[in-house]
């Protein structure tokens, strides 16, 4: 069995270029779209490469998060998928009608005619 860590140093610096690659083209496409539309549009200034990177970051920080690969939403929705499936009938039909008052929707007309 080889061991691990030569593989790890192997991937390591590709896989660190094809990331660096990966953000200069992000920051170079926002810089790019950027310039395109707005200052034609709305007479906004035009903006250099490092400031569309640090868009990015930003946006990345109030949308996406920053715990890196998403894994807490993942984890979430397998944790409710197991509490749905413990659930009884009557208990998901008591799950659904909460939801349908929390969101808005109510009861159905079916059920308010009865």
């Amino acid at each position: 069995m080889r061991p691990r860590w030569k593989k790890i140093i192997f991937i390591g610096p590709a896989a660190m270029v094809a990331v660096a690659v990966l953000i200069a083209f992000g920051g170079w496409l926002v810089m790019t779209l950027w310039n395109w539309l707005l200052p034609p549009l709305f007479a906004w200034r035009m903006i250099t490469f490092w400031q569309a990177l640090g868009m990015l970051v930003l946006c990345r920080v109030l949308f996406g998060g920053i715990s890196g690969r998403g894994m807490h939403r993942s984890y979430s929705g397998r944790r409710m998928a197991e509490r749905w499936d413990r659930m009884t009938p009557e208990e998901r039909e008591k799950f659904r009608q909460g939801m349908r008052g929390r969101c808005g929707f109510g009861t159905p007309p079916s059920e308010n005619q009865a």
